[in-house]
């Protein structure tokens, strides 16, 4: 049986996201080379946790495309691909974008004052350049939009392709001042919401998608993790 380390009780699940993000960050900077072995044992050791937390990290990377698991082969760090990054990007780039257009016309203004708030808290974490109370924040910002629309099945849809980007996601933010474009295209968004003009919603999500896209490509470009 495994054993339970202090940092796990009551807190698993926060311990399965932070050694997913170390880990997508080792890989997104090439630390982690497409092909190299990772074992359950040895990453457990390496965070100060048991196997459980890891292998649901393990797990949240797979279905990110960041690792594949192959039976009794192991884990292994897949290989980059741009083209397919670029793919997913631009579907969810669409999806985003019509949630934008349609949250405009359907958020209560309860909601919209939300959306204001987790902006304005955002401008902290931009300062200080932390990246992970951005990514939360910037994560809010996004499923606030989500369930601005009133429509449970675009939200859902929604959700889940954020699930499967959610680790390219949070490393096209270490690109450059991308930290700082990120919330500035969220302002944008915002007034364009504000101003009850769902087409320049939609126009400015579908943008702000595609720019990340591009940070993430330029910085596995940089980093060599292609």
């Amino acid at each position: 049986m495994d054993n339970q380390s202090a940092p796990e009780i009551g807190g698993r699940e926060l311990l399965s996201d932070r050694i997913r993000d170390a880990l997508t960050d080792a890989i997104a900077s090439g630390d982690l080379a497409a092909g190299t072995a990772l074992d359950e044992q040895h990453l457990a050791e390496r965070y100060g946790a048991s196997r459980t937390p890891v292998r649901e990290a393990l797990r949240q990377l797979a279905t990110a495309g960041l690792v594949e698991i192959r039976p009794r082969r192991g884990v292994v760090v897949a290989r980059l691909t741009p083209e397919r990054i670029a793919d997913m990007f631009e579907v969810t780039a669409e999806i985003e974008a019509l949630c934008a257009r349609l949250a405009t016309h359907r958020m209560t203004p309860l909601e919209r004052g939300r959306l204001m708030d987790l902006h304005e808290a955002s401008a902290a974490a931009v300062e200080t350049g932390d990246l992970d109370a951005y990514d939360r924040l910037n994560r809010a910002f996004h499923e606030a939009l989500y369930a601005g629309t009133h429509n449970a099945f675009m939200a859902e849809q929604a959700l889940a392709l954020r699930e499967r980007l959610a680790a390219f996601r949070r490393t096209q933010l270490r690109h450059g001042d991308r930290i700082r474009r990120s919330r500035e295209e969220h302002g944008e968004i915002l007034a364009a919401v504000a101003e009850g003009d769902g087409e320049a919603a939609a126009r400015r999500m579908r943008a702000h998608m595609l720019r990340a896209a591009a940070a993430l490509g330029r910085y596995i470009a940089e980093t060599g993790a292609g």
